[in-house]
């Protein structure tokens, strides 16, 4: 009954439905997706679609492995139970352990696997997800209660403001944080030499986007101006990996989402402005004829025009 209680408070708190999917989950051993090779030493491993009926076979958000001369780097662990999975995939074609994870940001469908690495890998992470995951008490999908006690020590203990670079000539990995998205502490990971970026859930490819501002310090009225950031500043980039994009996107598909998510900030910003209410703006609301194949969910349409309206 309990248990029943609290899905039924993550689904009613304005678009948690990823979360609440990863509380669902039974923690065993998951099936996670074969590789796939993007460039030389750089791999992809889908968590599968959001939109699967009963997501039966989704693991998480997408991973990123990066093979180095001497060890491997991880982007995101996916759900609790992957762990054995992606290191199963990993050995598919290298011995070498995982010597670094990244995590994007805080939440439970990717970082959830973290501790089931060994304690001596490096996590890396911004300062904010860290934060978020130390917090004393937080909610499920925030997934801040992993962390207690002994397993404080899978903690990020390497964390950074606003650029962090690792390593160099084809292992270099760049960290972007250019303000709060979808969390307080969103990272845009970039493989210059490969060309690849991993965007998190900043980049959900043709949805409007859930932002947890109730519970990771997300920003509806940021997240906009966040990606125009990451637009301006970051170069060189062909493919892009979203959290849940089923497969690899491309740089053109990023900028588009980014104006497309900020066309909606504006129309929302302007609707206030007139006094329009928010069920009037979410009613009259459509996404453009240009964005062919984009999709907004109303209840999230409506979840992210209340915080702009409240200025969140």
């Amino acid at each position: 009954m309990k248990r029943a209680i609290l899905v039924a408070l993550l689904l009613a708190i304005g678009g948690l439905s990823v979360g609440a999917a990863a509380v669902q989950q039974p923690q065993k051993r998951l099936n996670v997706r074969a590789l796939q090779k993007l460039r030389d030493n750089l791999y992809f491993i889908s968590g599968g679609d959001l939109d699967e009926p009963g997501r039966s076979t989704w693991t998480g958000g997408n991973s990123l492995v990066l093979v180095r001369d001497d060890g491997v780097v991880l982007v995101d662990t996916m759900l609790p139970g992957a762990g054995r999975g992606i290191l199963s995939q990993i050995k598919s074609v290298t011995d070498k352990p995982v010597t670094m994870i990244i995590n994007t940001h805080t939440h439970y469908d990717h970082t959830g696997s973290n501790t089931e690495f060994p304690a001596t890998v490096e996590f890396v992470a911004h300062e904010g997800t860290r934060a978020n995951l130390a917090r004393d008490t937080c909610d499920p999908v925030t997934n801040c209660a992993a962390f207690k006690g002994d397993n404080a020590k899978f903690l990020p203990k390497r964390t950074y403001k606003d650029r962090l670079t690792l390593f160099s000539g084809k292992d270099q990995i760049d960290l972007y944080h250019f303000g709060r998205g979808h969390t307080s502490g969103d990272s845009f990971v970039v493989f210059p030499a490969a060309r690849v970026m991993h965007a998190g859930d900043m980049f959900p490819l043709q949805r409007m986007p859930f932002i947890d501002f109730a519970n990771s310090g997300g920003s509806a009225v940021d997240f906009g101006p966040t990606l125009e950031k990451a637009v301006a500043t970051i170069k060189n980039v062909d493919t892009v990996v979203g959290g849940h994009t089923f497969k690899p996107a491309t740089w053109t598909d990023f900028v588009t989402y980014a104006e497309f998510y900020n066309d909606f900030l504006r129309d929302a910003q302007a609707a206030k402005k007139k006094g329009t209410s928010v069920d009037e703006f979410v009613k009259a609301y459509k996404v453009a004829d240009k964005y062919k194949g984009f999709r907004a969910d109303a209840n999230q349409v409506k979840a992210n025009t209340e915080a702009v309206f409240a200025g969140k």
